[in-house]
């Protein structure tokens, strides 16, 4: 699989879980970009800024593309999967009780969580 289609894929699954559970890209988009991609940590997080740019983060992303640290390329198809992936989490988190939709939460971190701390 290219890794144009993965990117538009973890923008979608980003965007799914972000509207489910509430929880920005950064916390999916960052992990995956190093572990997966080969990102550095500040290639990661500038990327990452810039995908989320309007209006929050264009600073500090302006700040990261400055110093060589953001893929343009790469933050734009996040974006695309992550607008689309973020309607139909928000469409599946109002359809859940509020005591699932706390667990799914708490596992989505837990996981995240062991896989920064033990992954490579």
């Amino acid at each position: 699989m290219s890794n144009l289609l993965l990117l538009l894929l973890l923008g979608f699954a980003t965007g799914i879980l972000s509207g489910l559970i509430g929880i920005g890209g950064g916390i999916i988009v960052i992990p995956v970009l190093v572990l997966l991609f080969g990102f550095s940590q500040h290639q990661a997080q500038g990327t990452t800024l810039a995908m989320l740019v309007p209006p929050i983060g264009i600073l500090a992303a302006w700040t990261y593309y400055k110093a060589g640290y953001a893929d343009l390329k790469t933050a734009g198809l996040l974006c695309l999967g992550f607008f689309f992936g973020g309607l139909i989490g928000a469409r599946i988190a109002t359809g859940l009780p509020n005591i699932i939709l706390q667990r799914v939460f708490g596992v989505a971190l837990f996981l995240i969580s062991l896989k920064m701390i033990f992954g490579k």
